[in-house]
């Protein structure tokens, strides 16, 4: 994976990626990045529409960062999403209002930080308060129990069931 608005990426190599996934409405595309600031510079003066096959997002892994949604929020899109993996400390009550879709996760490897389920519960009654879909992930290289094994053994269960919910294409929302 890389983050397509990283700052060694060419406005001029950005502008032929958006101009394939324009060419290929038969796609989704998930752009995810950690500089939405750059993005929204993109898509608002650059961008030649806002294309309803490219979903936008962004990585919130802690409060430090929160401000990205702001930016997230402001770009115009057909789909916002969050990605809140690795989740390493709690977010407290994010404003999700104008975005879709939260994708929450643990962190995994062998120097994962555990997460803790109250973090995931502020997260799933945030998405519950603006009407976005949520989807966990994972829990990561530790479980719900606080103990650390493989990933695949701690599941991605939350609260007794697998959250898999997905956005509904609503067409483009600015």
């Amino acid at each position: 994976m890389s983050d397509l608005f990283h700052e060694s990426v060419s406005d001029k190599f950005i502008f032929s990626v958006w101009q394939v996934m324009q060419k290929t409405p038969h796609h989704n595309y998930q752009i995810l990045t950690k500089r939405p600031e750059r993005m929204l510079q993109f898509v608002s003066q650059k961008a030649m529409a806002v294309l309803p096959n490219v979903w936008l997002g962004t990585s919130i892994e802690n409060a430090d960062v929160i401000d990205r949604i702001d930016y997230l929020r402001k770009t115009p899109a057909s789909i916002r999403f969050i990605s809140f993996e690795p989740l390493i400390s709690s977010v407290g009550l994010v404003n999700l209002k104008s975005i879709h879709w939260a994708i929450v996760g643990g962190e995994s490897g062998s120097k994962a930080r555990p997460i803790k389920e109250s973090w995931i519960d502020e997260i799933h009654t945030q998405c519950k308060k603006y009407n976005t879909a949520f989807f966990f992930k994972q829990w990561g290289s530790w479980g719900k129990d606080n103990q650390k094994r493989s990933k695949k053994a701690n599941g991605r269960v939350y609260r007794g069931k697998t959250w898999d919910e997905m956005p509904s294409v609503r067409g483009i929302t600015v």
